[in-house]
């Protein structure tokens, strides 16, 4: 993928913080650039669609809004179906994150799917269903404890 051009790296440190709340919040950030509204809006769906941006929206406080269990199901998935798999689990809607990543020695996970619930016992009830629809019941659920830092991507100052 062709890296960013100074243009698309502009708009987007504008906007990396979340856009103006004001009632015109795309003209605003146009503005602070010194650039048209329409190369603003043009240059985020140009990048939306060359997928060098996956979704441009709201970021809740999971905790915040009431969803206090945060947990991390860990699934056994054989490697020629982990793809497939990975693929049903990021249908759920309770599913935030969803991520292929290497074994390790003693550790026998391959899949993490990331969910919120109002308690534990919400959460495991999830990881129940997503195991019923994978068929699949080689997993386990960590719960966080402790949020240290929560932050989106945030690209370099110098670029």
């Amino acid at each position: 993928m062709e890296e960013l051009s100074d243009k698309e790296a502009e708009i987007l440190k504008e906007m990396e913080d979340g856009i103006p709340l004001t009632r015109t919040p795309f003209e605003d950030a146009a503005d602070s650039l010194d650039l048209p509204v329409d190369g603003v809006l043009g240059t985020l769906e140009k990048l939306l669609d060359e997928g060098k941006i996956r979704r441009f929206g709201a970021s809740l406080a999971h905790r915040k809004i009431g969803k206090s269990a945060n947990a991390m199901i860990v699934w056994n998935v054989p490697e020629e179906q982990v793809d497939d798999v990975g693929k049903e689990i990021s249908k759920f809607d309770n599913v935030t994150h969803c991520y292929k990543r290497p074994r390790k020695k003693d550790w026998n996970y391959n899949l993490f799917s990331m969910v919120h619930g109002d308690s534990k016992s919400e959460c495991e009830k999830i990881a129940e269903v997503i195991s019923e629809k994978i068929d699949l019941d080689r997993y386990e659920i960590i719960y966080s404890t402790r949020e240290f830092k929560k932050t989106g991507v945030k690209l370099p100052r110098n670029l």
